[in-house]
């Protein structure tokens, strides 16, 4: 068995989104999606059964960067260009 662990940081999970929001978990999910969709790993963290406690979108640290340009992207772009881009994902076959 391999004794040695690693020791970097690189891996450790980071918030990039946090909300308690009656609609948190919705938009956690859809951050989750955008993500995945360009590539990025994320985690969502929250219980549906307990309502009031925070809904948590986590990225690894190395990404971060990443994930926070892609979802400043995403929100500068607005609905307009959300909209387009699943009618052009529905047209593909």
């Amino acid at each position: 068995m391999d004794t040695e662990r690693d020791a970097s940081h690189d891996m450790d999970m980071v918030v990039l989104f946090s909300s308690s929001n009656h609609d948190a978990e919705m938009e956690a999910m859809a951050i989750h999606s955008l993500l995945d969709a360009n590539g990025i790993e994320s985690v969502v963290v929250g219980a549906s059964i307990i309502p009031v406690l925070e809904f948590e979108v986590q990225v690894p640290k190395e990404f971060a960067e990443d994930a926070r340009r892609v979802l400043a992207e995403a929100e500068a772009a607005g609905p307009v260009a959300a909209a387009e881009g699943e009618a052009a994902s529905e047209q593909e076959p």
